[in-house]
């Protein structure tokens, strides 16, 4: 393989958990979970091409790229890159760039994207042989968000992520990502989580009117809230002024947060909520826009 041939960009879109409940706890500490995935317009950008044998490099850019700097042997597209290489027998070594779009440790699977944009785009520009459920294996191996990543269409996850379900896709509402600059880590929230002791949820029925808002605020929630705003009090001050914004649907907290949502029901709605809380939080990360693949 010609040293230097690249493979394009792969895109590693942000996701949202419409809600996150969760049913249960393994043995051996994983937790069980009942959530819907749906990808943002957000992404990060993989960049790959060919390198001499042996060689595995990753560049870090883009606004979030320093925040990954301080713990590379912990990145997860290298994590992905070796578990690759450790699969199959690739014919040459790798140079990837990554550009990081996505805040980190914001309950957006920026991280988990990124893992599984990295098996993708290596398994194209190595053209390996390897099938979706060894892939799938790798995925889960590296996160439990991985798995669903490999697929960024609206998902129905189950079990620790393993059980992935296939949704139509998402109403054309509008979407506001409010961060606070507070990042948190998966880890501790579900440490407090424990610690709290609640009840587990009972799963929900396998039809549930997911694409009605109403519905949403009414039946589900982010079981991962609570724990999350005690660690991080900034939490609550992004979701009232979500909440308070022009045309919100609902606002909730994403994943593990620190990222909270606000839906709308169009685009422009969404942007004119996020100027409005951009004006008055300039300190803020703030994103509007829709879901990935367009409906």
């Amino acid at each position: 393989m010609p040293e230097g041939r690249e493979a394009g960009a792969t895109l590693a879109p942000a996701k949202i958990n419409l809600f996150l409940h969760v049913t249960g706890r393994r043995a051996d500490g994983y937790h069980l979970l009942d959530s819907i995935f749906l990808y943002l317009d957000l992404a990060d950008r993989l960049i790959v091409e060919t390198a001499p044998p042996g060689t595995l490099e990753l560049v870090l850019e883009g606004p979030w790229g320093k925040g990954l700097e301080r713990d590379m042997e912990g990145n997860l597209v290298l994590k992905a890159a070796r578990a690759l290489m450790a699969r199959v027998d690739p014919p040459s070594g790798v140079r990837m760039t990554l550009e990081k779009a996505i805040p980190v440790a914001a309950g957006l699977g920026g991280g988990s994207s990124d893992a599984a944009a990295a098996l993708k785009a290596l398994v194209r520009l190595w053209n390996v042989d390897i099938d979706a459920q060894a892939l799938l294996s790798l995925a889960l191996g590296l996160g439990a968000d991985v798995p669903a990543c490999l697929d960024p269409r609206p998902q129905r996850i189950g079990g620790i992520g393993e059980e992935l379900t296939p949704l139509s896709a998402a109403p054309d509402w509008g979407v506001v990502l409010v961060n606070p600059r507070v990042a948190v880590p998966t880890a501790g929230v579900f440490a407090a989580f424990r610690e709290a002791r609640p009840e587990f949820r009972a799963r929900l029925p396998e039809r549930i009117n997911w694409q009605d808002i109403d519905w949403l605020r009414a039946e589900t929630s982010n079981d991962l809230e609570a724990p999350a705003r005690a660690l991080a009090p900034p939490i609550g001050a992004v979701l009232d002024s979500l909440a308070a914004s022009p045309g919100c649907r609902l606002a909730r907290m994403s994943g593990s947060g620190a990222t909270c949502f606000g839906l709308y029901d169009s685009a422009a709605t969404a942007a004119a909520a996020a100027q409005e809380i951009r004006g008055a939080h300039g300190d803020w990360w703030i994103f509007s826009g829709g879901f990935h693949p367009p409906s």
